[in-house]
């Protein structure tokens, strides 16, 4: 990016009386936070930059704010105004504090290349349904909830470390050569530092960045596809000559680019890394702190233990509850008593879900609950691999679980069988007063669907999962994915029967879905009311560079009072929706629209 802010501002963690701004300057530097206005009189709150890699960055605290507050904001870099940018088509970026109840809407979604938006990549890739959100909203609307969203939620997969685009190979390529380890996956901080830039550099997304709130937890793509399939993965891993720096170089730029901005003021007051920062600044005599070995140290460390360190947080919703669950670093992956989340980090949800909530909701990356056929095959995988059914059966087993990447909750039975016994006194009210429903958000498996636990009594229990923000399955992809989801049913009960795998503790339907393009989930939290949406990104007229927002599905989730009888829910679809019958009439007017703007503007 040219002058001095080199990426950002991007606004993190927000609350009814603080904000967290993070920025990357392009060299050591104080960096000013200006409000436009405020009713205490204070308008500006600074931070020096702390170096990584030779890298800098400051992560403001903008405290003593006033709830339910919004103003304009600027960002300054040694008194230089680096934001908003001249000549920016763009409006003012605000900050907003929240109040604490109300209504409350959520974006989400996860797996997003960053590759150009022109024609070509749109056929490769898809349209960014974030970007053609941020156009949308940048041009006055607001999407299908009617309001701008108070919060985004990335689920995973930012940036691709193990399968890069033409940019990011062409980067690497003038830094080392490609055909040595690891060719053209990331290697270092420095590769790393500059995927963020490619991941949050496009003006329209970094506009989005500035003033929507997000929070974020990785997936495996975020340092390498299948990243803790198993011990045997993991061992696979270690000798090689490059998986040690990719690791320690994922897990500290991740520190850097994504978790320090997840934290409240008070958690990251707890954070290590955060009261070593702190410490040598008081001791810097104004001196940029160079934090590159303390970062590296801790990454290395957290890999070899992860009970060492949490990544999982929480974050209030206004009356409801957010609890972020860290699905992929803190495996146990011991053979034989493997589990998704390690005894500290196990231990760590039995806290977290409670009741006394309007809502809880969930967020893990990976799915909790896949397609029940799915689940069954990937409950019979552990148990093959576990040598249910022999030696030889158990190595053809690790294969398919690597091959098919069955490592989801289904693969880790036991962990999913304690965290929905956890979830089942959540909505029997034995955890606190029953919330009106406990919501799982989660992404991964590009493409998108809503299911619900099957219960007569209590919350109602769902499950709410977008995938791809942009990176769709190929179409072949998707057929054989839609086939398996039905054919897996009774195989994988078959299969999980005859290896004595006991069913799981749930029961759960689908209600909508699945939707395999490029999309971003929207969730309104009002009371015990619930709506969900989805939305795409369509390409007419041959305006590649302005998609237009187009809205796929859009559900209304009523939730019946706590404790009620209630029948497992059908969700009402609003007019709007784009599937079945009228889905593919209005897909083939769409296409009828853009092949006549393609006629009337040739050059498009």
């Amino acid at each position: 990016m040219a002058g001095p802010l080199r990426l950002g501002p991007v606004l993190r963690h927000v609350d009814d009386r603080s904000a967290a701004v993070w920025v990357e300057t392009d060299r050591a530097a104080t960096v000013t936070v200006r409000l436009e206005d405020h009713p205490t009189g204070r308008t500006e709150w600074h931070r020096p930059t702390f170096a990584v890699h030779d890298h800098h960055y400051a992560l403001v605290e903008v405290t003593d704010l006033t709830p339910g507050w919004r103003t304009a904001y600027q960002v300054l870099v040694d008194e230089e105004v680096c934001w908003p940018e001249p000549g920016t088509p763009f409006p003012p970026s605000t900050l907003s504090t929240t109040t604490g109840d109300g209504a409350v809407r959520m974006a989400f979604g996860s797996c997003r290349t960053s590759v150009p938006h022109d024609a070509l990549h749109h056929l490769t890739h898809g349209v960014d349904a974030l970007r053609t959100f941020a156009l949308e909203v940048a041009d006055g609307g607001t999407g299908p909830m009617g309001r701008r969203p108070d919060l985004l939620l990335l689920l995973g997969d930012q940036v691709y470390a193990d399968s890069t685009s033409a940019a990011m190979r062409e980067f690497i390529a003038s830094r080392r050569d490609l055909d040595e380890e690891p060719g053209p996956e990331l290697a270092d901080f420095e590769e790393y530092a500059h995927l963020y830039g490619l991941a949050w550099g496009e003006p329209a997304l970094r506009w989005l960045l500035s003033w929507l709130p997000s929070l974020m937890i990785f997936d495996d793509h975020d340092v390498r596809d299948d990243w803790n399939t198993s011990a045997e993965w993991r061992e696979q891993m270690e000798a090689t000559s490059w998986w040690h720096g990719r690791i320690v170089a994922a897990l500290g730029s991740y520190w850097v680019y994504q978790h320090l901005g997840n934290l409240s003021p008070g958690s990251r007051a707890r954070d290590p890394l955060w009261q070593e920062l702190l410490r040598r600044e008081r001791d810097a005599d104004g001196r940029e702190v160079d934090l590159t070995a303390a970062v590296d140290a801790f990454a290395g460390e957290v890999d070899a233990d992860p009970t060492t360190y949490r990544w999982s947080y929480t974050h209030p919703l206004g009356g409801s509850h957010l609890v972020v669950l860290d699905s992929r670093a803190a495996r146990d992956l011991t053979p034989g008593s493997r589990s998704m989340l390690d005894g500290p980090e196990m231990a760590w949800a039995d806290e977290q879900l409670t009741g006394g909530h309007d809502h809880l909701v969930v967020a893990t990356s990976l799915p909790f609950l896949l397609p029940r056929g799915l689940h069954h095959l990937e409950s019979w995988n552990e148990a093959l691999v576990d040598g249910r059914w022999g030696r030889w059966p158990a190595v053809v087993g690790e294969r398919l679980r690597q091959g098919l990447d069955l490592e989801h909750w289904g693969a880790f039975s036991e962990s999913f069988d304690r965290v929905a016994a956890m979830v089942d006194e959540v909505a029997d009210g034995r955890r606190g007063q029953a919330p009106s429903s406990v919501v799982f958000l989660s992404g991964d498996v590009h493409h998108s669907y809503v299911t619900e636990v099957e219960r007569t009594t209590g919350s109602r229990i769902l499950q709410l999962v977008c995938s791809p923000i942009r990176n769709p399955l190929p179409r072949a992809m998707r057929a054989l994915v839609s086939g398996m989801s039905h054919a897996a049913r009774p195989l994988g009960r078959l299969l999980a029967a005859s290896a004595k795998v006991p069913d799981p503790r749930w029961s759960w339907h689908g209600v909508a879905g699945p939707w395999f393009d490029n999309n971003l989930a929207l969730l309104e939290i009002d009371d015990g009311h619930l709506r969900a949406a989805w939305v795409a990104g369509r390409v007419l007229g041959g305006q590649d560079d302005r998609p237009r927002l187009t809205t796929v599905a859009d559900l209304e989730l009523d939730v019946p009072p706590a404790g009620s009888q209630h029948r497992p829910a059908v969700a009402r679809v609003h007019p709007g929706v784009v599937g079945g019958t009228r889905g593919r009439v209005l897909r083939w007017l769409e296409r009828r629209a853009d092949r006549r703007g393609r006629d009337a503007d040739p050059a498009g």
